[in-house]
């Protein structure tokens, strides 16, 4: 085979892949943009405010505001919940906590079989009926954040694909520029 029919093919490739690879980093980008922009629309309409940083004050067991939450909570103290690692944050630090004080530390599948054991028992019915509704609230915040952590990986896997491309790009230049300098009797694989 002739060194530039070699050089052709495999400049030919290259474009190619770098083709590919954009195109890869253009959806990747899209996925990443189109993740987070849901997450954050999602989570705008809910209207959703962290306590406001006067609560942070005096932490109490049993109270709206724990000690637990300081750490966690508090860095996002009266602001709205608009992105995944805020609704990571809201689920498992504040509603979390709650959900625990509420149920005594029983799930809502278990005060669930409890209320049903005991139909007439009203707070234990309401209790059932609360950890519920935090549950799926606790359920949903935690499902943006995992979107949230799609459409990072996302961005990330659109900056690989970029610069991988941009690799190819200079490759396939650099092929190019080779193919123009080989002479035309050159052969290679024989």
């Amino acid at each position: 085979m002739r060194r530039k029919t070699f050089d052709v093919l495999m400049t030919a490739v290259g474009a190619v892949f770098m083709v590919t690879l954009l195109m890869a980093g253009g959806l990747a980008s899209w996925g990443s943009s189109f993740a987070n922009g849901q997450v954050h629309d999602q989570l705008a309409s809910q209207k959703i405010y962290f306590p406001p940083a006067a609560a942070f004050d005096h932490p109490a067991v049993g109270t709206s505001i724990t000690p637990s939450m300081i750490p966690s909570v508090s860095q996002y103290a009266g602001q709205q919940l608009l992105t995944g690692e805020q609704a990571k944050v809201y689920a498992n630090d504040f509603i979390a906590v709650h959900l625990n004080e509420i149920g005594g530390g029983l799930t809502y599948a278990q005060l669930s079989t409890k209320a049903m054991a005991d139909p007439t028992n009203t707070a234990l019915q309401a209790q059932a009926e609360t950890v519920f509704k935090g549950t799926m609230l606790r359920g949903s915040l935690l499902t943006a954040y995992a979107f949230s952590v799609f459409g990072t990986i996302a961005s990330m896997a659109a900056i690989g694909c970029y610069l991988l491309g941009g690799v190819m790009f200079v490759l396939t230049v650099l092929g190019l520029w080779h193919y123009r300098r080989v002479d035309d009797e050159t052969v290679i694989l024989r």
